[in-house]
């Protein structure tokens, strides 16, 4: 008598039989699998923990009203220019999407006065940010990081199973960029620095920068991820895109995701030497920027209106939440993202689960690195109110 499985048939199994089927145990009738052989390096990977979702708060806590400041995402939304570029794109979803991202691509290089071919394209930045690990990273190669800093870098060194070197941040929350350059070596491959740093905020400016990446072996191509960079756009910040211009090492990499309020639909970009953007080029998936996230990237970038309101109410709520904590003789974090991070002086778990139980979901330091804070997404005006009403009382 034959079991069918799928196409493939085994012998059933009476009394005290034994089979083996695709590598799995039969025995006594029971499934058993054997041990699958996971690569150790994947293992030691620490897997991204987002923001809790509004609708899993409700069903938890039973609430009805939830406000979400955990993720870092635009409280206004998208641009109406996006919104109304993806209702008229929306009956062609059943094409594929320009693969090579042309339109978007030549939208981008003029913006920032670079050529098609320095332009990357990414379903977000953090795909990007896994690619340049896949073709720059290598057996023998090491990277080198802040401390704590964004988890994806992580995965890349983790990846590619090699030495991943974390310089600490300093006693005030900024990269250490001397202690950074020390750590590298003939070997360094990859030196990531987020400006704004995420998780804390902080930024270092462009005389900090020179100085850094002078002291960076020529082997090293520096990532300065500027995801939140329109939030600080009023600084003198680095010219990330004039070092590629320089034909520096350099890549500066974005996103649509923050201050465009294009989150759900993932497209991030960078600008990047030509031999970089040929080579993940060769690496990426096919189609992997889909049709309404390149439609929306192209209307966002026209819609300077909403950029300001953005960032205005960004400013606005920041200086709200920073009033709140000096008042209860709390410190934060200077940030020039759309974020904050507040010293509660406990642990920051604590006072999470707090707010989440009045309906307010921020992100505990904990997984951040910064175990005594809370990081404070910045929301619309009301939302803002709901947070610091919340945290008055559980601070209280």
């Amino acid at each position: 008598m034959l079991l069918a499985i799928g196409r493939r048939a085994i012998p059933s199994l009476k009394g005290r039989g034994t089979a083996n089927f695709l590598g799995t145990d039969l025995r006594l009738g029971t499934l058993s699998r054997m041990p699958i052989p996971l690569r150790s390096n994947v293992l030691r990977m620490t897997p991204y923990t987002p923001g809790k979702p509004i609708d899993e708060v409700k069903r938890e806590l039973g609430l009805s009203e939830v406000v979400k400041l955990a993720s870092n995402e635009n409280p206004l939304g998208p641009s109406p220019l996006a919104i109304q570029a993806v209702q008229e794109a929306a009956p062609q979803m059943h094409l594929y999407p320009d693969a090579s991202g042309y339109s978007v691509k030549e939208k981008i290089a003029t913006k920032f006065g670079v050529e098609r071919n320095n332009v990357l394209l990414g379903n977000g930045s953090d795909e990007l940010i896994h690619l340049l690990g896949l073709v720059l990273l290598e057996p023998g190669t090491n990277m080198v990081v802040g401390n704590p800093t964004f988890v994806r870098y992580d995965a890349a060194a983790h990846l590619a199973d090699i030495e991943l070197r974390k310089v600490p941040l300093t006693e005030t929350w900024h990269h250490d960029l001397d202690a950074m350059a020390a750590a590298c070596d003939s070997q360094t491959r990859l030196v990531f620095v987020a400006n704004p740093h995420n998780p804390t905020g902080t930024v270092r400016e462009k005389a900090d920068f020179e100085a850094f990446l002078a002291k960076l072996p020529s082997t090293a191509v520096c990532v300065i991820d500027e995801a939140y960079v329109e939030y600080a756009s009023d600084l003198d910040l680095p010219d990330s895109v004039g070092y590629v211009r320089e034909g520096r090492p350099v890549v500066a990499l974005r996103t649509f995701s923050k201050a465009y309020g294009l989150a759900g639909i993932r497209v991030g970009y960078g600008i990047a030497p030509a031999e970089i953007v040929d080579a993940i080029d060769r690496a990426r998936e096919p189609f992997d920027v889909n049709s309404l996230a390149q439609i929306a990237a192209i209307a966002a970038l026209d819609d300077e209106k909403h950029l300001a309101e953005s960032r205005k109410v960004n400013a606005e709520g920041m200086a709200r939440i920073a009033a709140l904590a000096t008042e209860l003789g709390l410190t934060t974090v200077p940030s020039r993202a759309n974020f904050i991070c507040i010293h509660v002086k406990r642990p920051g778990q604590e006072v999470f689960d707090a707010l989440l139980k009045r309906g307010v979901i921020v992100r505990s330091g904990g997984p951040l690195g910064m175990t005594d804070y809370v990081r404070v997404s910045i929301g619309t005006p009301d939302e803002v109110s709901a947070f610091l009403t919340a945290f008055r009382e559980v601070m209280a």
